[in-house]
Formats: C-alpha cells, structure tokens, sequence
C-alpha cells in the first residue's frame, strides 16, 4: 500500500514563493538516493541548507568523478543562504561544498568540529578560505529567521549532529545520519531525551534516516565488532592490510588498538587517509601510543607479522590504495600470507567493483576478511527497531522519510505510519518536490526539475545523459567514421566512401554494400532539398547506423566526415 497519496504536482522551473508565514523545504538531492545530500529550508524570503554532499558514480556513468545536488533553482538566491548546515564529515553529506562555494565564497558553514576540520582540508585544495561557526551538542543559534539547535546523534563517524529548525511555521527535526549504539566507543550517545523534549514542543515536520529502514530490529554496536578485528590481527601470518573509509574514525581507533595488543606497527597509507586521521589525532578523536604509527618507509623494513596498513578504497574505487594493489600496480605488494580486512559495507551501485578488487586479492593468494564473512563492520544507521522508537517518543505531526533509495523511504514511510502517524502525513517525496508547512500541515504543493550535475575533471554540469550514453556506446559498440566525398552540386558520392573502424568486430572490408545504401540515401535528401554540409552528415550518420543495424545487429557511434569535392 502506498505510504502517500502522490498528486500531479505541477512542474515549475522558478516555483512560485511559499505561502506567506509557511515554511519550504525542497531536497535537491538525497531521495531516492544514498548520496548528494542537500536540503534547503526556506522561510520569510531566507534560505538555510542543510548539508551539501556528493554521490559517486556507478559503471553506467563513465568518466564521471562525482554527481552533485542541483542547486540551479537557488542560484540566483545564494545571497538569501543564511548558512549551510552540515549534519556530519562523510562525503555524501560535504563532498559538495567546495563547489557550492565556489560560487559564493562566503556563506557561513556550521557544523561541530571535527565536521568542520574534514571540510576545512578539502576547502584549503580548492583554495578556498570559509566563514565557519562551531557548534557542539546543547547549543543554539539563530541564522536570519531559522532558530538552530543541536543534538548529539550516534553514526560511523564522530561529531554528529540532528539540528531542529524552529521557524515562524513550526519546528523541524532533522535527524541527519544516525544510529542508537547504546555503547558507542567515545561513549557519546544519542540524545533521546532531547528528541523527546523536543517531542513535547510539538515537532510538524520530522526528517528521518531511512537507509536501513527495511532491516529488522536494531542496529549492531560498534563495541561487538572488537573481536572479530582482534582476531584477525592475533592470527594473520603475515600482514594485516585494513581497507576503510578514510572518514571512520571509530574503526580506525578499533584497529589501531588491535594492532598495539599484537605487537604491529601502523602505516595509512593514501592522501585522504593520512589527511583525516592526522586530523582526527591532533583534535584527539583518535588514541594513538607513542611509536604505534610509522611511515610507509619504515614498515617495509619490518618483519610481516608486525605490520599493519589502513588504506582507502574500500568501495572499489579503481584508482583507490587497495584497487591498485589488486591489480599489482601499487608499490606495496599483497600476498600469501596476508589478510585483507575490508572494514565497511557494500555502498549500492559498488557491488561489482568491489568483487572485482576480492577476486583480484584473492587471485595474490591474501585471505580477505569483509562483511560477508565475518563480524567486522556495522552499520552507521538505525535499523527498523530504531526507528520505530524515535517515531513513538517524538510522536510527529508529519513524517519526510529521507536518505535513502526509494524502498528504503516507503519502508520509513510504512514504520510511521504503524507507530500512528497518519497516512496523508508521511510524505514519501522525491527530489524536486515542493513541501510546504503552513498552518501546522505540510504537504506537497508542486515540483521543480532536479538533475544530475556531473563532475568530470575540471568541468562541472557539463557532461550529460546524452554524453554519457555516447560514452556507454563507444565502450561496448566502438565506432565507425564514415568519409564521404561529395559533389555539392548534384548532392552524389564521387567515390565510395572510407570506413574507419574503432572496437567495432567488422572491418572496412565488409562494408562493400553501404556505398549504394548511401548513394539512395543522399538521392531522397537531394530531392527534400536538405543539400547543406549538415544535412549531408546527418544523412549520412543515419543511413548508416541504419545499415550497420541491419546487417550486423550492433549500433555503434557513428562519426560522419563530409569532403566538398
């Protein structure tokens, strides 16, 4: 059964403005998805975001680093942006922010403070100085119109942040990314009482994780995984090689105590890695013993039941620390001996790629540890058990399932509506969708267009669908060139046109019959009177893709060179 009764919401390319008094909330990325996070609140013509973050890209996007949010339809309203929130330090939440500065450097960023390193880093390589202001658990702010205040919330990562946005409309609750560990490992624990606090205010509009709402019963604590982990380090022969987002604070303290009972030494190796951790311990989120971290030169000169590495790539990235030495061409070789502990869960879309780097490491004779077969990561989010408790203390007005691919927000959505919440008050909504709060209801009043916005090396939002489906047929279909030399008068071939093939099976040898398909082709468009150098080529590149379709069945990229004879 539907969760929400969707409408034809009409589709606006500049929306009209809220209600007067009501309060706009529209995601421009983060529904329907797990990744390129942003939410814009918008309340007596001010704007505040929360969270700017990016999504990387599956095999079906070539070429593409990362995607980020479409924040066209606030462009011409960045100077309204009172601040931009950020809920926590992983990629998917501030991988954007570089780039939403670059177009107005100085919107204030709030966020705590290890949140507030992790984006300094990335700022400071754009060459981007930012506006910050430092929050922690239990403070308040006002930014314009927007009364701010912070809770402590459990995730994968340290300093995370729920922000209830209290307005002229009503409250918010955005929960951000978040997990109920009851024994997290830097004892910092959800703050229910404050969610309940805040549900006796009387929250309007609550904003929910929803990327494990489809698993049962509660979330594993992070404290459960220790033996797993200290067991790989007490029994590998050889090296330890631990793959990790470079962002898991908590895990990396796990194994760098796992190390020190074993008698290892540890490097991190990759940029991001080094930059983090080295953050993390200087702002003393990590515990390190003297002489536990070594360079990389060092632990070469080790023996190899003394050494450990952490590195990046745990998601498959091809150019990632543990990618490259899969496929042997990073300096620092893995073999018999060695166990490969991937400290992570499988992202969406990455599945393949990370088969690809276990196959590759098992293939060098190294035993791979992973989710699948041992007891060596947990989720950051809360489960359906969770959920369902947040849900009965808060005891919203209306629900907005968040973060998540679509199952995940239906699955959030049917949760609140078994622990009360009215039906036509969960709001299963997609990128785009217009939400207004407005006499203590929100609802969905209309739609504005969101799209992909690629990243491709130093280019931003150039890259297409159209590009990257060009791109998908040059991969799997190669492409063929046709050079055509044609008498502008008469609009006829004067020789059989050249065939230049690319990754296509066929050579130019067979493509005897295209002359006289062509020849017929350039005849009917001669007599439409379509005689201009366009017209030709595109004559021509329809003809034969046409042609090659027939005869071959493939349909690769054709490239027309039309010559004036």
């Amino acid at each position: 059964m539907s969760s929400v009764a969707r409408t034809a919401a009409p589709v606006a390319a500049v929306p009209s403005p809220p209600p007067p008094g009501a309060l706009r909330v529209v995601a421009l990325g983060g529904l329907g998805e797990i990744g390129r996070n942003m939410t814009v609140f918008e309340h007596d013509g001010k704007l505040l975001v929360v969270d700017c973050g990016v999504l990387f890209p599956e095999e079906h996007q070539p070429g593409v680093d990362v995607i980020l949010p479409d924040w066209s339809v606030i462009r011409d309203r960045l100077s309204d942006v009172v601040a931009v929130v950020l809920t926590h330090g992983h990629e998917d939440h501030i991988g954007g922010v570089p780039y939403l500065l670059r177009e107005r450097p100085d919107i204030p960023l709030i966020g705590s403070r290890l949140t507030l390193s992790f984006i300094g880093a990335k700022l400071a390589e754009h060459r981007i100085q930012p506006v910050t202001i430092e929050v922690r658990e239990g403070g308040r702010l006002t930014r314009g119109p927007f009364d701010l205040e912070f809770l402590a919330v459990n995730h994968s990562i340290p300093d995370g942040l729920a922000v209830a946005i209290r307005t002229g409309a009503g409250l918010v609750l955005h929960t951000g990314d978040f997990k109920m560990d009851q024994f997290p490992l830097d004892d910092r624990l959800t703050d229910l009482r404050g969610f309940a606090r805040l549900g006796e205010e009387g929250v309007d509009l609550f904003l929910v994780d929803s990327t494990n709402a489809d698993v049962p019963g509660f979330t594993t604590a992070e404290r459960d995984l220790t033996p797993a982990i200290e067991q790989v380090f007490r029994t590998t022969p050889g090296r330890v090689i631990v793959s990790s987002f470079a962002s898991h604070v908590h895990r990396i303290q796990q194994v760098l105590d796992a190390a020190h009972a074993n008698g290892r030494k540890v490097a991190l190796v990759g940029r991001s890695m080094l930059r983090n951790m080295g953050l993390a311990i200087d702002l003393g989120y990590l515990t390190v013993p003297a002489g536990l971290i070594v360079d990389q030169n060092t632990i070469e000169g080790l023996p190899a039941h003394q050494v450990a590495l952490v590195c990046t790539g745990s998601q498959g990235e091809p150019m990632a620390v543990l990618a490259r030495m899969a496929a042997g061409t990073h300096p620092i070789s893995v073999g018999e001996g060695d166990t490969v502990l991937l400290a992570s869960s499988l992202i969406p879309g990455n599945e393949n790629a990370i088969y690809r780097v276990i196959n590759g490491l098992t293939a060098l004779g190294a035993n791979v540890v992973h989710k699948g077969n041992a007891k060596v990561h947990v989720s950051g989010h809360a489960s359906a058990g969770e959920l369902v408790y947040c849900y009965n203390i808060v005891q919203p007005s209306t629900v907005l399932p968040v973060h998540g691919e679509h199952r995940h927000l239906r699955a959030n959505a049917e949760l609140a509506v078994r622990t009360g919440v009215k039906r036509d008050r969960v709001l299963v909504a997609r990128n785009g969708d217009l939400i207004d709060l407005h006499n203590g209801r929100a609802t969905i009043t209309g739609t504005v267009e969101v799209h992909n916005i690629y990243v491709d090396g130093q280019t931003v939002g150039s890259a297409t669908e159209a590009t990257l489906a060009q791109r998908r047929a040059l991969g799997t279909e190669g492409v063929l060139t046709v050079v055509a030399i044609v008498d502008p008068d008469t609009s006829r071939l004067t020789e059989e046109p050249d065939i230049i093939v690319r990754g296509f099976e066929h050579g130019p040898d067979d493509f005897g019959p295209l002359t006289s398909a062509l020849e017929k082709a350039l005849t009917r468009a001669a007599e439409r009177g379509a005689t201009t150098l366009d017209d030709l080529e595109d004559t021509i590149a329809r003809e034969t893709v046409k042609w090659v379709r027939k005869t071959f069945g493939r349909q690769p990229v054709v490239i027309p060179v039309v010559i004036d004879a």
